[in-house]
């Protein structure tokens, strides 16, 4: 039984590992590690900082989107993000947002 609970466990752990590597491969196709690092500031703020600042925030993930999708400008520093639609679908967004706010 504990063989069986820890394999559980383990497979769990590995689907969430591989979703997460993938939606930060689709980040990086999407062009967003181009301004933004995981875990440190390139042009805009780093992924980290971003889920740090929204924990917590129950409207953060529609707010995000909204923001990836439109670009805005003046939260993180004076440099606009530029608008991410329609080039990156909104079911991408959406998945990129989520993978943000889990780090």
């Amino acid at each position: 039984m504990k063989t069986f609970l820890l394999m559980v466990v383990t497979i769990g752990s590995l689907m969430v590992a591989g979703q997460a590597a993938a939606d930060q491969a689709l980040a990086q196709k999407s062009g967003c590690l181009a301004c933004h690092g995981v875990d440190k500031k390139v042009l805009g703020p780093a992924f980290k900082d971003i889920a740090a600042k929204y924990k917590g925030d129950k409207s953060a993930e529609g707010k995000l989107v909204t923001k990836v999708k439109k670009g805005g400008s003046g939260v993180w520093g004076p440099i606009p993000m530029p608008a991410n639609s329609p080039q990156v679908k909104d079911g991408d967004i959406k998945s990129i947002v989520k993978w943000i706010m889990s780090l």
